[in-house]
């Protein structure tokens, strides 16, 4: 993948689990929008989250973009600002695929004819493209979800399934 516009729920977890470099291995650039980056980078460091250090690094190492939004695109189902402005920067860039994880987020973008994708996406592709083996796998799906990524049981186990099943576990 060449590029995804990102939301911050995949940002934050990928960097408390301190796997930002999956995501820069994967897709060649990154671009969030600025509500993303004042919620992310901004609000995190005021409450003195590290990951929002971890993802200013990875902006100003230049792997992930911040975008100003020019046209609001008009989504149909009441999502929060930072995803409108995901789904708006996206539009506005030809940008095919969206990192986020909240259902009613990514139903609101595959309306607007995006194909939204989520962090265990992420890290399931990173097991098929051999940089996650299965054991590193679960090891970063505990991370995430011990930091409080939330994630349904049966999610979580087809996951698990699935992982085993690219890994040849």
């Amino acid at each position: 993948m060449h590029k995804v516009v990102s939301n911050a729920t995949p940002l934050i977890y990928l960097a408390k689990a301190n796997q930002l470099g999956l995501l820069q291995a994967m897709v060649k650039q990154v671009f969030i929008p600025e509500a993303v980056y004042q919620e992310v980078v901004i609000e995190g460091k005021r409450l003195g989250e590290k990951d929002a250090y971890r993802v200013e690094r990875a902006i100003t190492q230049g792997w992930i973009m911040v975008q100003d939004v020019k046209v609001v695109y008009p989504v149909e189902i009441s999502i929060h600002p930072g995803e409108v402005e995901v789904i708006s920067l996206a539009k506005e860039k030809g940008i095919e695929a969206v990192l986020m994880d909240d259902a009613k987020a990514r139903a609101a973008s595959e309306i607007a004819g995006l194909r939204p994708i989520g962090t265990v996406w992420l890290i399931l592709k990173a097991v098929k493209n051999h940089i996650l083996d299965f054991d590193q796998f679960l090891s970063t799906l505990e991370d995430i979800i011990q930091s409080g990524f939330y994630l349904k049981e049966e999610v979580y186990l087809k996951a698990v399934r699935k992982a085993r099943e690219l890994s040849g576990d």
